[in-house]
């Protein structure tokens, strides 16, 4: 068996937020492996989140992040079970990290049943269009087609929701696994409730002026 050092065990709950008992007990259930270690732990922390999933996270807090001077805002509100834990250190950096990342990867909807019907139905349609478009796709089987477009499916949920999205502060994680995460390490459930972008001049319809016809209508005056 590796040896498992205070050093290795410090290193894996600075990369995982767990605690200092449940990251040695991963490093030894993964033979000193820190990948390994890594995904025992996020899988423990998925676990503990669905045991909590059905708590009421009535307390929390709204976060706000400003980027670009002033040019994107964001505000998000994540909520949790106690006031105590709303005021915690680890849960407020949970939500500047989260609001830092929307205002990075500018997610359209918050988890996948906010994706419309018509969205998804549009994009299968656009996928399935384009495979026929390719030659090489011409003589594949029609179940093997359809698993290619599931998987352009789910990869329209990581480009456009929050809780599929990579985290934007370490990629191998999903956002959803953050706030997993969060959960086992705070032992309250964690609820990202809802989320505003805003980007300044979104949505105006900015004038355009042609420069030759202003000279003539000058020229005319």
């Amino acid at each position: 068996m590796a040896e498992i050092t205070r050093d290795t065990v410090k290193s894996l709950r600075e990369k995982t937020g767990a605690g200092m008992v449940d990251c040695k007990n991963a490093l030894v259930e993964a033979d000193g492996n820190v990948e390994q270690a890594v995904e025992i732990l996020r899988k423990k922390g998925m676990a503990t989140a669905g045991k909590k999933a059905g708590r009421v996270t009535a307390e929390g807090a709204v976060g706000s992040y400003i980027h670009m001077g002033g040019k994107v805002g964001v505000l998000v509100e994540i909520n949790c079970e106690s006031d105590f834990v709303a005021r915690g250190e680890e849960f407020q950096q949970l939500v500047k990290d989260v609001a830092m990342h929307v205002a990075a990867s500018d997610p359209r909807y918050l988890r996948r049943e906010d994706v419309p019907a018509d969205v998804l139905d549009k994009e299968r349609e656009i996928e399935t269009e384009k495979l026929k478009a390719e030659p090489k796709n011409a003589n594949k089987p029609a179940e093997v087609l359809e698993k290619i477009i599931v998987g352009k499916v789910g990869k329209y949920y990581e480009e456009n929701v929050l809780l599929d999205q990579p985290f934007v502060k370490d990629p191998s994680k999903t956002v959803g696994e953050l706030v997993a995460e969060k959960i086992a390490s705070i032992k309250e459930n964690i609820t990202v409730r809802r989320f505003t972008r805003y980007k300044m001049g979104e949505g105006i319809e900015k004038r355009v002026d042609d420069f030759a016809e202003e000279v003539a209508a000058l020229a005319g005056s």
